[in-house]
């Protein structure tokens, strides 16, 4: 069983956010870079257990530069065989999909596993457009997943309880909380890292959208203190100036 896991870095969330060039650009300045946990914790680790479960091998892909490579070397601490990082600026999202579908097609992976999302751009659509190019299944924010043989078996969060979808490989899916547990990389892993093969292949997908302006939210507005007693002063509130009712 080969899996194809994609992993992307993303800003710290501790990192202090700003835009420069006119606010057309994200200020990478002093920011500190980690892998998305939603690749990391779930996608990633689960198709780890898989492997060390049923055998078979874990390769990671992401796109960027070359200062992505301390957050590949990481998951390959983690416990992923090899890597690959296409060497491009990731634009938007059919951009980096259309990417990682032509490298996935070409080398015949049985399972390709996202996170649900990446916590900057929250966009949660590269998944279901890898799937879409490779013409295959895709289940959206699964929460378990087994495979035996060529058959997979997944859980995910449905309206009142869980859905239990079964599929043929190859397909696609998100992982989201509940699919695996976080593991820390041990000094063995992180040694093994040094050494295992980081593949940087030159591939070039065009943009289809471009970014106007970032603009941070709105400062959060003075916090109104209501006694406990004065309730049609809360309902006022609320409905007034808050406009939830």
């Amino acid at each position: 069983m080969k899996f194809l896991v994609c992993i992307s870095q993303a800003p710290d969330t501790t990192s202090r956010i700003a835009f420069t060039n006119g606010d057309s650009e994200f200020d990478s300045n002093g920011v500190q870079y980690i892998v998305n946990p939603y690749d990391e914790w779930y996608a990633l680790v689960r198709a780890i257990e898989l492997k060390e479960a049923n055998g078979g091998s874990v390769t990671t892909i992401t796109v960027g530069d070359a200062n992505c490579d301390p957050i590949i070397r990481k998951a390959l601490a983690i416990g992923a065989d090899d890597a690959f990082r296409i060497d491009a600026k990731p634009t938007d999202a059919l951009q980096v999909a259309r990417l990682i579908a032509d490298h996935a097609e070409k080398n015949g992976y049985d399972v390709v596993l996202c996170g649900k999302e990446t916590i900057d751009h929250n966009g949660a659509i590269v998944p279901a457009m890898i799937a879409e190019m490779l013409d295959c299944g895709f289940v959206a924010n699964a929460t378990h997943l087994e495979v035996t043989g060529t058959t997979a078996k997944l859980k995910r969060e449905a309206a009142g309880g869980e859905e239990t979808i079964e599929l043929e490989c190859p397909f696609v899916l998100s992982a989201a909380k509940g699919m695996a547990e976080q593991r820390i990389p041990n000094m063995r892993g992180i040694m093994s890292a040094r050494t295992k093969p980081l593949q940087v292949e030159q591939a070039e997908a065009p943009a289809q959208t471009r970014v106007q302006r970032f603009a941070l939210p709105p400062e959060k507005g003075a916090c109104h203190m209501i006694d406990a007693e004065n309730a049609a002063e809360l309902v006022r509130l609320l409905r007034e100036e808050a406009k939830v009712i």
